[in-house]
């Protein structure tokens, strides 16, 4: 069975030393999880470094381990950053969900044109919350040791001006004629993928964004929902990344 993993603060912890999980996280580790004494779980700060070890001590609000191993996820040669379009009923989070699992970096919230769903200003608030929420639940399920940033909505013009700050940009379309095995991918640097609505980008939109220096690219030869567009093309990112990375 996988070791359980939970995220705390972590201080430059150290072999030897003691960490404890308190608060929501330590009462959800000894009351739901039912750790118990003796068993090994993984703790993390959620930006790349952990420690792993037995547990020492335990009550009703809180788990308490011994640090055996530290533990850190490195600084990745590429950073992927998801620009994933605002869904009807679930569908937003069930993206987020999945982009956690398979490792991205940043997830980026945008209010496109066709977009169904519309953040008013107290409304997001609310939503970001539920975004990041699950970006941490997430990130424990995957046992993963960075929790992806999920940043404030952005709207079109703000992501034409942030395209060119980025290594490579990406527009998934179903338009497109060349599929991202066809792309030259960058050994490092920050990948930009711009995910749609289920209504589709808009010619607008997708001319804005390629005048900016982004790519229009397929990922599939069907239309895939927005909740798992964005997953299919990480993972394929991923792979070609792979072998990129080896033959340089």
């Amino acid at each position: 069975m996988t070791e359980a993993l939970f995220l705390a603060d972590l201080h430059h912890p150290h072999v030897g030393d003691t960490v404890s999980l308190r608060g929501e996280e330590g009462r959800h580790a000894a009351a739901v999880r039912r750790i118990r004494v003796g068993e090994t779980i993984t703790i993390s700060d959620g930006a790349g470094t952990g420690v792993r070890g037995p547990v020492t001590e335990t009550d009703k609000v809180s788990v308490t381990i011994e640090v055996a191993e530290v533990l850190s996820s490195g600084d990745p040669d590429v950073r992927y950053h998801v620009v994933q379009a605002l869904a009807k009923g679930d569908r937003s989070e069930q993206a987020v969900e999945m982009l956690t699992e398979i490792g991205a970096d940043r997830i980026i919230p945008w209010q496109s044109s066709r977009s169904v769903v519309r953040w008013t200003q107290d409304r997001e608030e609310r939503q970001l919350g539920r975004w990041r929420s699950t970006a941490r639940e997430a990130t424990k399920q995957s046992r993963r040791l960075r929790v992806p940033i999920v940043t404030a909505a952005m709207r079109t013009r703000e992501l034409v001006e942030l395209i060119p700050q980025t290594t490579l940009a990406l527009i998934l379309h179903e338009s497109a004629t060349a599929t991202l095995s066809e792309v030259d991918l960058p050994a490092s640097g920050d990948v930009l993928v711009i995910v749609g609505p289920e209504g589709g980008l808009t010619e607008e939109e997708v001319g804005a964004f390629v005048q900016a220096g982004a790519h229009a690219v397929l990922v599939s030869d069907g239309v895939l929902r927005t909740s798992t567009a964005g997953v299919v093309a990480l993972a394929q990112l991923q792979a070609l990344q792979r072998r990129v990375s080896k033959a340089k």
